[in-house]
């Protein structure tokens, strides 16, 4: 007879996890379905954990080799070990997945190690090689996150042609790196290998990087990228990747079409972005719609088309975010739990983890203007702030939107040093409807970075003190 559950969630990265243990907490019996030997999913295996690491080694790496000396520390040029960075890197990793297992049994959640697939209404179906066994339950969560988007004509082999998986396993430092997409994960793991020693080339389709941000946040982010050597190939297309005896030929084209060229390459980082995973979970035998991309279609509380059947996360619309999907993991859980979960989509803070950061939290100045708000514009540059100026960490700035009517807070966009832990305390204000004199008039340590902010949100009515 099979077992019978409250809930079944499948996948266990952020917003699965996370909607497990939070459904247990409420009472139900819950278990999860994980086709990967390893809890965490994407996220923590392969994504924002094992980069975050790269990312904080290799910054600790370029601060010794050229800064160090400045501030009056002399040490002899330091060599990369990076067997030793990438174990680094692992045991990181394997510290956050033991702990989601510990939190999975500390909860009492049920975990069955196979892949999950949906045979109808309360029936969970899950495979692990040669053996099946099928899961009753009152509801379903799919949480299955997503892929890596492949680019027609170009085959990842994960060694010379890699996606963000292969990005953060290569056994040595390319000599030249050519990144296809200028998003998120292309500048992020390329500025790893830049810091490294590789020449990194980013090859990006249309005329600014990291589509979606604020336009004036995102020109002056590619400014100071190319400051620290990144180049950029701006409105340009990959029509192929050729292997060679040693290295890669990458033939480029205008966007629109035009003469061709060619880059040499020791490895192809393909980041154009990623899709829903949805592979082999049947939806479409179970009558579960999904949107034109591909997404599982749900309304405002998660719900598929098929009763009892919910979704979050990647898989579903809105930003592949993995906080956005931990959130969406709660609000679902009680949302099944019968009580009243909600995720205000207007108030997601977004980082790019480069060196310096780039946060952003709310809505841009093209946004306002499409949606025809009527705004103010605050910004502080760090350059004026102390703490900023005495660490020689003064690249950046804070800049804030308010309603020119009401004065309440529409976003904020940072960049500079930890601009993604200082992004929260916006997010703060503004999921209180807050306004910029409400944080211009609240005290802020001096000296501190976090003071940017406070002068940025003075500068809605420019009364800024230091600038």
């Amino acid at each position: 007879m099979a077992e019978s559950f409250d809930l079944v969630v499948i996948g266990t990265g952020p917003g699965g996890y996370v909607c497990a243990i939070r459904a247990a907490q409420l009472g139900l019996k819950v278990a999860v379905v994980e086709k990967n030997p390893t809890f965490g999913g994407t996220c923590l295996n392969i994504g924002c954990i094992p980069s975050k690491a790269l990312l904080h080694a290799s910054e600790e790496f370029e601060k010794a080799a050229h800064h160090f000396a400045e501030m009056g520390i002399k040490i002899e040029a330091p060599k990369l070990d990076l067997a030793t960075m990438m174990a680094f890197k692992d045991d990181g990793v394997s510290g956050n997945v033991k702990g989601v297992e510990f939190l999975l049994k500390k909860n009492k959640v049920t975990a069955f190690k196979g892949k999950g697939r949906i045979l109808g209404a309360g029936t969970v179906e899950v495979a692990d090689g040669d053996k099946t066994e099928t899961i009753e339950t009152k509801a379903i969560v799919i949480a299955t996150g997503s892929d890596v988007t492949r680019l027609k004509g170009v085959e990842i082999d994960e060694k010379q042609i890699v996606s963000s998986t292969g990005a953060l396993t290569l056994d040595k430092v390319p000599e030249k790196l050519v990144v296809i997409g200028a998003g998120i994960i292309g500048l992020e793991l390329g500025s790893v290998w830049r810091r490294l020693g590789a020449r990194v080339t980013v090859v990006e389709f249309l005329d600014r990087i990291t589509p979606g941000m604020d336009a004036g946040i995102s020109k002056d982010f590619q400014r100071l990228l190319k400051k620290q050597g990144i180049d950029f190939l701006m409105s340009t297309k990959v029509t192929g990747v050729e292997k060679q005896k040693k290295g890669l030929k990458v033939t480029t084209e205008p966007a629109q079409g035009g003469e061709a060229t060619v880059l040499d390459a020791d490895v192809v980082l393909v980041a154009i972005g990623r899709v829903p995973f949805t592979e082999g979970l049947g939806l479409d035998e179970a009558g579960i719609k999904r949107d034109d991309r591909g997404r599982v279609d749900v309304d405002d509380h998660f719900q598929t088309s098929l009763a009892g059947v919910y979704a979050i996360g990647d898989v579903v619309r809105g930003p592949m975010l993995a906080h956005k999907g931990e959130d969406e993991g709660v609000a679902v859980a009680e949302i099944i739990a019968g009580k009243a979960g909600h995720v205000n989509y207007g108030v997601i803070p977004s980082v790019i983890y480069t060196s310096p950061e780039v946060a952003s939290v709310g809505q841009t100045e093209e946004e306002l203007k499409a949606a025809g708000i009527d705004y103010k514009v605050g910004k502080f540059p760090f350059m004026a702030n102390g703490r900023a100026k005495a660490n020689r960490t003064t690249d950046g700035y804070v800049k804030f939107l308010a309603d020119s009517k009401t004065d309440r807070v529409l976003g904020c966009h940072i960049i500079g040093t930890n601009a993604g832990e200082m992004i929260h305390e916006v997010a703060v204000l503004m999921e209180f409807g807050g306004s910029s004199e409400d944080l211009a008039r609240t005290c802020h340590a001096h000296p501190t970075l976090s003071e940017a902010v406070k002068e940025a949100a003075m500068a809605v009515e420019g009364r800024a003190i230091h600038m």
